[in-house]
């Protein structure tokens, strides 16, 4: 393992799954405690047990989820089969907003990608690779992003061009002598109208 870490690339993919773990235990947690507090709030019963193994299951990805949902309805459901079904619900309204929200923006901010890559590259890695692929997907993408990342900002930097995207906007370009120009007359030309 000590040998692997000499790599360069090693080093990156270690740092974006270390990230990338911490990032899902993070989002794992935040909804337990969502579930603790909205079945605690609509009085269901074993709303601790049933938190708890929602969170800890959704460390597991995609799967996860559901594994740790059917016990758990199982057992309100016979406890109190109103409650069941209004679990169920609830269960799916969550994971939604798990999968769609929360979960991308909690991964993306740990590994530096947008929730749009996140999606991606769990639905690219799981598609190619199955469940192994959902969990490296997103780890192995941000090293990929990076490195292309690096590589084309050298590429920039090398012909004296801006690194940030935000420089090239409606108002600059590059001419034809490869020189960037923020034209300022366009701008203001621009703001007159």
């Amino acid at each position: 393992m000590i040998y692997f870490l000499h790599f360069p690339a090693a080093k990156i993919l270690f740092l974006f799954l270390s990230q990338f773990i911490n990032g899902k235990i993070v989002d794992s947690i935040i909804i337990g405690i969502i579930t603790f507090i909205l079945t605690t709030i609509v009085d269901m019963p074993y709303a601790l047990l049933i938190s708890v193994i929602i969170g800890v299951t959704n460390v597991i990805p995609f799967f996860g989820p559901y594994i740790g949902a059917i016990p758990s309805a199982i057992l309100i459901l016979l406890a109190e089969p109103k409650m069941g079904i209004y679990f169920i619900i609830f269960i799916i309204a969550l994971q939604q907003f798990d999968g769609n929200v929360l979960g991308p923006k909690i991964l993306g901010d740990s590994t530096g990608l947008s929730a749009f890559w996140v999606v991606f590259s769990i639905l690219i890695g799981g598609g190619l690779f199955g469940v192994p692929g959902m969990i490296l997907g997103v780890p192995t993408f941000a090293v990929i992003y990076y490195i292309v990342d690096m590589i084309l900002d050298n590429k920039l930097k090398k012909k004296k061009l801006p690194v940030r995207s935000d420089s090239y906007d409606e108002w600059s370009y590059v001419d034809s002598s490869g020189e960037y120009i923020h034209s300022e007359e366009i701008k203001s030309k621009a703001e007159e109208k």
